[in-house]
């Protein structure tokens, strides 16, 4: 356990013990209201894998479904890692030090197994995965939002990125800024548990306090998806939206599954996209199911990601038939909870998939 989960231990977070380190949730549940007033959230639930040596970042781009090579040190990028069917195995936010180190941040939980397999692949490559979820440096990741947050960073004396996935370095760590989400920038700040223990509890009294749901309601309200345990080789990157997010670059060359993920783009058949809905059931997971009145029997699609929003039930990013948006769409079974679906942040725009 590194220092910065000893303090959040300490500071009253809660751990699951079958899931190393990782934090159920810190401070309390917040509302979409808190997130777009403005909100501060201790990360634990996200671990990082950092790739290092002279063929990083060449061999990362023939692995991954967006370009690495290219990737500059003030930037970060979406992209998905994918098995030669085209299935996500994971879905990663990756960025590039001045030190030419290209960092790969995804859900804790998949981070042990997904290292190994892309180990498996570096073969000659002068290039060497390390676990660095825990190193001092980069140990601590503060995420913040909403109208309050930009003036609250700016207070800790923080260097912020001015446009969506931009990156700033500097001696107290490195800033991302994430798209927008309620009309205002998300910020992830990685830094050393020292530094984020003095700044926390400053961010605290000016932000609403919350923890890993309210992080993942944020990034959820922002439509960017997550591939976790559960939705692993369920989706190709389209039916998530992650072209749309610019984690797909079609121009690159070969990847595990690029074919398949470029028929899809061009030539599939079934219209399917992810949308974001609400629903009044608090034990919504990824994983779960919807059914659409209109096909009782036959699942319409499945929950990518959810999160508890405040008022008793749980905001979605919801895999889909497109066609089911104009039904009744109901949570488990046709019997189930009925989804509420919600403007999203960006257009989806109808692919054949």
């Amino acid at each position: 356990m590194s220092n910065w989960t000893e303090y959040l231990s300490s500071h009253g977070a809660r751990f699951h013990l079958d899931e190393a380190t990782q934090v159920e949730d810190f401070g309390r549940t917040l509302s979409t209201a808190d997130l777009g007033a403005g909100f501060v959230a201790p990360v634990t639930d996200l671990g990082l894998i950092a790739v290092a040596g002279e063929d990083a970042a060449r061999f990362l781009h023939s692995q991954l479904t967006n370009d690495v090579e290219h990737l500059g040190t003030h930037e970060a990028r979406l992209a998905g890692f994918c098995t030669p069917k085209g299935r996500l195995q994971a879905t990663f936010l990756m960025w590039r030090s001045p030190d030419d180190t290209v960092w790969l941040q995804l859900p804790r939980a998949i981070q042990a197994p997904l290292q190994k397999r892309l180990s498996m692949f570096v073969m000659r490559s002068k290039a060497k995965l390390r676990d660095a979820t825990e190193e001092d440096a980069v140990a601590a990741l503060i995420g913040a939002g909403g109208a309050g947050a930009e003036a609250a960073l700016r207070a800790q004396g923080l260097d912020l990125p001015d446009a969506a996935f931009a990156v700033t370095h500097g001696e107290r760590g490195s800033v991302i800024r994430l798209a927008d989400a309620f009309g205002a920038p998300r910020y992830l700040w990685i830094t050393s548990s020292q530094e984020a223990e003095a700044a926390l509890p400053a961010l605290a009294q000016q932000l609403a306090l919350g923890g890993n749901a309210a992080w993942q309601l944020a990034a959820i309200h922002a439509g960017v998806p997550q591939v976790t345990a559960a939705t692993q080789e369920q989706f190709v990157p389209q039916m998530i939206n992650l072209e749309l997010l610019g984690g797909v670059n079609f121009k690159k060359g070969c990847y595990p599954g690029q074919e398949i993920v470029a028929r899809s783009q061009y030539l599939g058949k079934l219209k399917r996209r992810t949308a974001l809905a609400s629903v009044d059931n608090a034990a919504a997971r990824a994983g779960d199911e919807v059914f659409s009145s209109a096909d009782p029997d036959q699942p319409c699609g499945m929950v990518v990601n959810a999160a508890p929003n405040g008022a008793g039930g749980a905001d979605l990013l919801v895999e889909m038939k497109l066609a089911a948006l104009e039904e009744e769409v109901h949570l488990g079974s046709s019997g189930g909870a009925a989804l509420r679906f919600l403007p999203m942040p960006y257009a989806l725009d109808a692919l054949d998939l």
